[in-house]
């Protein structure tokens, strides 16, 4: 399996992504330009997170314009799978491959620290190594991170399982002391309706190793392991 990653101008995470792929997962990954339309034949994308071109106008809103993202809408629209984290979630909901927008965080201040999500969804590429109602401990750090959709569109993200996970506390409380950034019914991370394409706010490529605090980002890279082994031996037979 192929990883590509994606660099903006303004990224910040890119190399916490290439790493955490490369040298914790131990899968084959390349950074792709934000110039570029090539995407080296990657299986799955990641959009990282940072200051996409300083995040001038909104969150994501100039990097949707970008020619590496037009080959990453017609990838995606033809079934590749993509992960947007943090900035890469704003990006994906500025170009319309997820519902919704990313707006300022109700308290007004950029949040970084360790936070828990819930896993309600795990019948996903992204998600099949954990059990629903899973807890996992995974850091933020974002100020425009607060998920918000017209309550419509929540009852219909809601009926297609597309909501993946929900801020929680400890226990797996979903409450609204457990929520950091006002997020509508703490969505943390949806996909499309399709289910190949992933918005998360939480930075799974920072919590791969015990050194760092936790190891439950490595859930969703060994989903995506499992997937593609899936494929791999479909093919095979």
């Amino acid at each position: 399996m192929k990883f590509g990653v994606v660099t903006f101008p303004g990224s910040n995470c890119d190399y916490d992504a290439y790493a955490a792929v490369r040298h914790v997962v131990g899968e084959d990954v390349e950074f792709l330009w934000h110039k570029s339309n090539d995407l080296m034949n990657s299986d799955v994308i990641i959009l990282p997170g940072g200051f996409t071109y300083g995040d001038y106008l909104r969150s994501g809103a100039i990097a949707k314009f970008s020619p590496i993202m037009e080959s990453i809408i017609k990838f995606a629209n033809s079934g590749g799978k993509v992960i947007g984290i943090c900035n890469g979630f704003q990006v994906l909901t500025e170009s319309g491959l997820l519902p919704g927008a990313l707006i300022r965080n109700s308290h007004l201040r950029f949040s970084c620290k360790y936070i828990y999500l819930q896993v309600e969804n795990n019948e996903t590429v992204f998600t099949s190594a954990c059990k629903k109602g899973d807890v996992l401990k995974i850091p933020i750090a974002h100020g425009e991170g607060n998920y918000y959709n017209f309550d419509g569109d929540i009852k219909t993200l809601e009926n297609n399982n597309q909501i993946v996970f929900r801020y929680c506390d400890e226990n797996g409380i979903i409450n609204d002391q457990s929520n950091p950034n006002g997020s509508i019914h703490n969505i943390a991370g949806i996909m499309n309706k399709e289910g190949n394409v992933l918005g998360m706010m939480p930075h799974p490529e920072r919590a791969v190793e015990k050194l760092l605090g936790s190891t439950d980002g490595l859930k969703l890279f060994e989903s995506l392991q499992m997937e593609f082994s899936k494929n791999i031996d479909r093919r095979v037979v």
